[in-house]
């Protein structure tokens, strides 16, 4: 190890020590880990599993200046044996984004990119997130060479195969949002995942910038949702900055995971807080589909008049529908005045028993200058909603 990494590395460690130390009063939630802004890295994707012996898993990257995100991606992994109320670092990988957790076949496993809008990877680890594989060829967890974007989104398991939706980031380069595809993978759930050709993907959605009477500039960050009548959907975040009124995209996938199609006429779908990331899956308990969202609320709408939604990330609300199209909303979860440095978003979340349990990419008040902005966070947090079905 050079002279120059060892410094890295110790600061690195300090910071991590230091930021776990620290008391942050006023943060909701319980506090995963912090970094603060002037570190010039920034709290990314963040993820959840719980693991068959009931603890928690939560990882998540760290992009900004200072990150070495568009060369290997770091991610960090931590624990929790007491249902999310302490968390404890357990591992960091080089060469890891946009990363989702996820428990298969009895272990964990870590699927996204190895940077930004890099290869589709997938790690695995037997002994609870401490160690990971290295995703060395096509045979070890390479499954994809290329330019590739996703986000912390679910796996959903139907007729006989484990689905995922992602998308294709080879569009035209620097130019965000126009250069997303969407297309979903799959694989049946007997078969390794770490093994590149037992991964089946659809043709890829480009692209069009005619959709939405030309207001469309993307769509990203896909969700692998099964429908009421049993169809494979990738409903996706959708950008349309002229408009307040946010919306998503649903792309139907073919039973067997290779033909994508989409309808611009009939496909566009009102979501509260559909510009941004979210995540939706179904409860068989209360026959609905939930989802928690960045809604902007109408008061935030009048103040902001002009701005682009996808921008507004300071109110977080929970969601439910009984048939994708018609979303009702519950409560607020998480709420602050402020829009400019001030956000939680990108949650990924599961159903727990009677709950709900979700990280956020929270961007909030640290007594060190708070966050760059709403956008580039400081905080991972762990929150609860306890007897969600009753809200």
């Amino acid at each position: 190890m050079t002279l120059k990494n060892a410094m890295i590395t110790i600061c690195l460690v300090f910071l991590i020590g230091n930021a776990q130390a620290q008391d942050f009063p006023g943060v909701p939630g319980n506090i995963v880990t912090h970094s603060p802004a002037s570190s010039g890295m920034y709290i990314g994707s963040p993820s959840i599993a719980i693991l068959p012996n009931g603890d928690y898993v939560a990882s998540h990257d760290l992009f900004g200046s200072k990150s070495t995100e568009h060369v290997s991606a770091v991610s960090r992994i931590f624990s929790s044996s007491d249902k999310g109320k302490t968390w404890k670092q357990i591992s960091e990988i080089n060469g890891q984004f946009w990363s989702k957790l996820l428990v298969h076949q009895g272990n964990l496993y870590l699927f996204g990119t190895n940077r930004h809008h890099g290869n589709t990877i997938i790690r695995k680890s037997v002994d609870g997130g401490v160690s990971w594989t290295s995703p060395t060829d096509a045979q070890n967890g390479l499954l994809k060479e290329g330019e590739y974007h996703c986000a912390p989104m679910p796996f959903v398991e139907h007729d006989g195969r484990l689905w995922r939706a992602m998308e294709d980031a080879a569009g035209p380069p620097k130019q965000w949002g126009k250069r997303y595809s969407a297309f979903m993978m799959s694989i049946p759930l007997q078969a390794d995942p770490m093994v590149a050709s037992n991964w089946t993907s659809s043709n890829i959605m480009r692209y069009d910038s005619t959709y939405l009477n030309g207001h469309f500039t993307g769509w990203l960050e896909g969700n692998a949702v099964i429908a009421p009548d049993g169809s494979v959907l990738d409903i996706l975040r959708v950008d349309d900055r002229t408009t307040m009124e946010e919306k998503a995209a649903i792309v139907r996938v073919s039973a067997d995971g290779k033909t994508a199609t989409f309808d611009p006429a009939t496909g566009f779908i009102a979501l509260p807080g559909g510009s941004k990331k979210f995540t939706i899956k179904y409860d068989a308990k209360s026959g609905l589909y939930w989802t928690l969202t960045n809604l902007v609320p109408d008061t935030v709408k009048a103040a902001n008049a002009g701005k682009s939604p996808s921008g507004i990330r300071n109110t977080l609300g929970l969601f439910s529908s009984k048939d994708l199209k018609t979303w009702k909303f519950h409560q607020t979860l998480l709420e602050h005045p402020d829009v400019v440095k001030h956000g939680f978003q990108y949650v990924d979340w599961l159903f727990d028993g009677k709950d709900i349990i979700f990280l956020s990419r929270t961007a909030y008040d640290d007594g060190l200058g708070g966050a760059r902005n709403n956008h580039d966070a400081n905080f991972l947090t762990f929150h609860r909603v306890r007897k969600f079905r009753r809200h």
